[in-house]
């Protein structure tokens, strides 16, 4: 299997079939080894840096009701809330006083946020922070929508496909959603010129190992500038809530041959990992990931984002913790910059 992992390091691309052998038959030797050659294009290409963003979760009204999200319409026991224009100018502002040089606008699918509401608050951090990166994650949009979007200065955009596999989407959405459009979306978007981030769950309901060759052979593909990968996490006011939680260990193994296939890709250490393991954070940098995205939203709002159960938004996780952060990471031989951090 290290021949394997040695094809990926010398970039060759893997068939479906040597995807889901790697995926079936990894110990504890083979995970390493990955994570070995993971860190080493890491540093080629970034050195010891990983890079802050400053995450601020602006709606979690959504029109979609995803059978695994904890903020879907059908969600009635969801707290409600919205940021105001002045109350995200004033994360930035805070985010700017930390020393952030990328922030990240993330929501639901929240049809108050109209394409006029969200070009008016993208303009107004642009012409505050003009040498400040904008990322923005707000779900399938029209290409006249990220182009007025692009045009009004936002930097990125993050989508995850969350499964490429059609029949594996449709189960874990309602029947007016497909990863037709959603894929759409994601080509609209390089086309349009943002650095494009996608990604999936890992255990998430009914994924096969074969989901996930697809998901790596998909992104193969599609060559993104930003990959999201993190493990599922149920809410427990969802249709999933009794579903277990997705592997600490094959997220990891993930992130490491992510970073393999894609070797200057922007791999963040997501929060869900983070939720369920102490060190996850550290974990997923010593398996090749160099982003991380401490939260800057206001604190009474962060525990309303609830998308599993569980979700840590204090601590390490929170912007007011980066120093600890810092100091993690300085633990692990890796150093903290806020950089933009461009692809």
């Amino acid at each position: 299997m290290k021949s394997l992992i040695d094809k990926l390091f010398q970039k060759s691309i893997l068939q479906k079939e040597e995807w889901i052998f790697l995926l079936s038959n990894r110990n504890a030797e083979i995970v390493e080894y990955a994570f070995e050659k993971a860190r080493e294009l890491s540093f080629q290409h970034f050195g010891n840096k990983v890079f802050a963003r400053g995450l601020i979760e602006v709606t979690n009204y959504c029109k979609n009701n995803c059978f695994y999200c904890g903020i879907r319409a059908g969600n009635k026991k969801a707290t409600r809330y919205r940021l105001t224009k002045e109350e995200i100018l004033e994360c930035c502002r805070n985010g700017n006083a930390l020393g952030f040089k990328t922030f990240v606008l993330q929501g639901g699918e929240d049809p108050y946020i109209t394409d006029e509401r969200l070009v008016e608050i993208i303009t107004a951090i642009k012409e505050a922070y003009p040498n400040n990166a904008l990322t923005l994650s707000f779900g399938e949009k029209s290409y006249t929508s990220y182009l007025a979007y692009k045009t009004a200065g936002a930097d990125r955009y993050l989508l995850r496909h969350e499964t490429a596999n059609a029949e594996h989407y449709s189960r874990l959405h309602p029947k007016n959603l497909s990863n037709i459009p959603r894929k759409q979306c994601l080509h609209d978007l390089k086309k349009i010129g943002f650095q494009t981030g996608t990604g999936f769950m890992v255990g998430s309901p009914f994924q096969t190992v074969e989901n996930l060759a697809e998901d790596l052979m998909f992104i193969a593909n599609f060559k993104p500038q930003m990959l999201g990968i993190g493990p599922f996490i149920p809410h427990k006011d969802t249709p999933f809530a009794h579903f277990p939680a997705g592997s600490v260990e094959l997220t990891l193994f993930l992130l490491a041959l992510s970073r393999l296939l894609l070797p200057n890709v922007l791999l963040p250490a997501t929060t869900a990992l983070g939720t369920l393991h102490p060190q996850g954070r550290e974990k997923a940098v010593l398996a090749g990931a160099n982003v991380v995205m401490p939260n800057l939203s206001p604190l009474h709002v962060r525990e309303q984002y609830m998308l599993y159960n569980n979700k840590i938004a204090t601590g390490l996780e929170a912007a007011e913790g980066v120093k600890k952060l810092a100091e993690c990471l300085t633990a692990i031989g890796y150093q903290l910059v806020h950089e933009r951090g461009d692809y």
